[in-house]
Formats: C-alpha cells, sequence, structure tokens
C-alpha cells in the first residue's frame, strides 16, 4: 500500500527539471525502498506485538509478607503485655493474702498477749482482794477444840453442809468459825446447829460433811478463831 509519503515524494520528482532525468529516477528508487522499509516494519510488528506490562493489584508478595510481619508483632506485643499484666495481678494477689496472714499472725499474737495480761490482772486482782480481805479479817483465838463429822443428809436435815454443830452457850448460831487443822488446812464454817453432845462438850464442834469425805480418823483436833 502506498503512503501519503511516497505519493508527495513521486509529486515531486514528477515537477523536477524535464532534462535531470536522473534526479527524477533517484526520487523513485529512494520511494520504493521507503515503502518497502515501511512494509517490513508492519509486518514484524504483527508477528512480533510488543508486550505490555500489567500489574494486579493485591499480588505483591513482599507487602503482603510486611503486613504477616507487622500482625505477628502486634500479637506478640498483646501477648507479652497481657502476660505482664496476668503476673502483676498474681503478684498482688499474693502480697495481698501475705499482708493479711501477716496482720492475722499479728492480731492472734495480740490478742494471746491481751489474754495473758488479762489473766494476769485477774489473778493479781484476786490475789489482792484475798490479801484485801486477809489484811482486813479480824478473828478472835478461841483455843483448841475436838472435831467430829456428820452428815446432814443421813439425819434427814437440810441445813447443808456449810456449818457445825456447837455448844450455843460458846458459839451462838450464826457465829462464823476458822478452823485451822494440824495440817494447815483451813475451814470456814458457820454454826448453824447444836446436839445433845454440845450440853457435856463444850470444847467440841460437829462439822457437817458428806460421808464420802469424813476423815478416816473420825475425830481430829483444830484450832477455832471466830471470824468478826
Amino acid at each position: 500500500m502506498a503512503s501519503n509519503h511516497s505519493q508527495k515524494v513521486e509529486a515531486i520528482a514528477d515537477h523536477a527539471d524535464a532534462d535531470n532525468d536522473s534526479s527524477h529516477v533517484n526520487a523513485k528508487s529512494i520511494v520504493l525502498s521507503n515503502e518497502a522499509k515501511v512494509e517490513q516494519a508492519n509486518a514484524h510488528s504483527l508477528i512480533n506485538p510488543k508486550k505490555e506490562i500489567t500489574f494486579t493489584v493485591g499480588t505483591n508478595d513482599i507487602a503482603e509478607a510486611a503486613h504477616q510481619i507487622a500482625d505477628q508483632k502486634a500479637a506478640a506485643a498483646k501477648a507479652a503485655e497481657e502476660q505482664a499484666a496476668a503476673e502483676q495481678a498474681a503478684a498482688e494477689q499474693a502480697a495481698a493474702e501475705q499482708a493479711a496472714a501477716e496482720k492475722a499472725q499479728q492480731e492472734a499474737q495480740q490478742a494471746a498477749q491481751n489474754a495473758a495480761a488479762a489473766s494476769a490482772a485477774s489473778a493479781a486482782s484476786a490475789s489482792s482482794s484475798a490479801a484485801t480481805t486477809a489484811s482486813t479479817e479480824t478473828t478472835t483465838n478461841k483455843g483448841t477444840f475436838k472435831l467430829s463429822f456428820y452428815d446432814p443428809s443421813v439425819l434427814g436435815s437440810g441445813l447443808g453442809y456449810g456449818g457445825v454443830a456447837a455448844n450455843l452457850s460458846v458459839f451462838p448460831k450464826g457465829t462464823r468459825l476458822k478452823i485451822t487443822l494440824s495440817d494447815g488446812t483451813v475451814w470456814y464454817r458457820t454454826v448453824n446447829d447444836t446436839g445433845s453432845f454440845a450440853a457435856g462438850n463444850p470444847n467440841q464442834l460437829d462439822v457437817a460433811m458428806p460421808n464420802s469425805q469424813i476423815p478416816s480418823a473420825g475425830v481430829l483436833t483444830a484450832t477455832v478463831e471466830v471470824v468478826s
């Protein structure tokens, strides 16, 4: 197919000087050569079309790998943060439990100390009270008396075991007596009864006592004082 370029060249050649045939021939030769080159170029272009470079969005492996690494780092950082938080919480709980245990131990020790102090104070108070009672107690020694024993319940008496039967002319009813045995044992009794023996034995006391506790000797001697 003749191009517009070759047509223009032929027109130029035709208008050239008529006497100059060589110029006309040369122009045509150039036109034919150019047309051949154009046709070859077109044929080569049809046989070997140029390859176009295409890009597909989202298939960049390097970018995808970078995203995965970033995600992994973020997940690892989050896991480390959660682990640190859990360890801190566990440490705080352990510290709280230890503090509570120490506080409970201190409170128990304080309670024991308070109880010991209260017991000591109570004992001291009782001792002081006894000492006060002893110091304020006034007694009158009436000498040595024989002691015999009887069980009021066996005799059908309801007077109980806190009294003694005595000669009422020596110890009237209601008299409080301090009876000290030879081994140092002290009894406090109140005169609440008398007996047929008292008329002939003014220096004898009949002490009320359960049969199971009556001394095997049966009759003892003791120092008797009147407590006022």
